[in-house]
């Protein structure tokens, strides 16, 4: 996201991106952004906990305010448990009974797949950024 938010502030619209990824995010170096370090996929919150997401999107929209130098990362202090004791099953693969690593991902298919018909019949088959079986 941050290449894009480069490119719409080259435009003159600003930006700023959320992250869960500062190492990620540092690399593309995104005009501003906030780093809050929860699980990937919860950058704006906690599911189902409305009062939380919208402290996150109240701080995270006061740092444009803030943010006065390009590329600055500011780091939120919501934290998603007490201590980083989630970080051990999010970093690190599980072990089966036989003490060996699971691999909980998805099947992976040689043709692309589609959450429904529609989707599917949308999709441009000539499109020259997306990989489709040749």
């Amino acid at each position: 996201m941050g290449l894009i938010a480069r490119e719409i502030e080259s435009q003159g619209i600003p930006t700023l991106s959320m992250s869960s990824a500062r190492s990620i995010t540092a690399a593309v170096a995104p005009p501003r952004a906030v780093f809050l370090d929860f699980p990937l996929g919860h950058t704006a919150g906690r599911r189902n906990d409305p009062a939380n997401q919208m402290e996150i999107m109240r701080a995270t929209l006061e740092t444009f305010e803030a943010i006065d130098q390009p590329g600055t990362i500011v780091d939120l202090s919501h934290q998603w448990q007490p201590d980083d004791a989630w970080k051990d099953s999010v970093m690190r693969p599980r072990l089966d009974a036989a003490n060996r690593h699971s691999d909980e991902r998805v099947e992976r298919h040689a043709s692309p797949q589609y959450q429904s018909a529609e989707d599917a019949r949308a999709a441009d088959p000539d499109c020259p950024t997306c990989v489709f079986p040749g």
